[in-house]
């Protein structure tokens, strides 16, 4: 799977160890950034890995910041973009299989490395459940509501 992955500086020990570990089970990564442990602004991330999911680029996105918090409300600024914070590994496969999900965030001062390595795995390797029309219709309501989002602001 081509994973788009970012994280703040608070975020950065966690991305690099979880790039490791995707690329060693044979994903391909999209590295958006940041490169150290200098202070930058987690929107700014979070915005890439969204963009690289939203134009294709990606399959699914990843964002690391302190908390999560942050990363997750600015993913989901982007249309398109289903992005949750996640600290278990059944939210990890739930929000993809039921919500259709496509941006996991974690927060590394949350989550250790083995934590979130599960977690991951989880989202990775979950499906939406297109067969199941509850949560099709679902989708949808959510679809419906981001698009009355947008012609609002217009």
């Amino acid at each position: 799977m081509k994973i788009a992955i970012g994280a703040d500086h608070a975020g950065f020990p966690l991305k690099e160890y979880l790039i490791k570990y995707l690329r060693e089970r044979g994903h391909e990564l999209v590295d958006v950034g940041t490169d150290s442990e200098q202070p930058v602004d987690y929107p700014d991330f979070a915005a890439a890995v969204a963009q690289k999911v939203v134009s294709g680029e990606a399959e699914r996105g990843i964002v690391v910041c302190g908390s999560g918090v942050g990363a997750s409300i600015a993913a989901n600024k982007i249309p398109g973009i289903y992005a949750a914070l996640c600290h278990d590994t059944y939210s990890g496969h739930q929000g993809v299989e039921h919500d259709n999900m496509n941006v996991l965030c974690l927060g590394c001062r949350v989550v250790g490395p083995a934590l979130a390595v599960e977690i991951v795995d989880a989202f990775v390797g979950a499906r939406f459940q297109t067969n199941e029309e509850r949560h099709v219709r679902r989708h949808h309501k959510v679809l419906a509501i981001e698009q009355s989002g947008l012609k609002a602001q217009q």
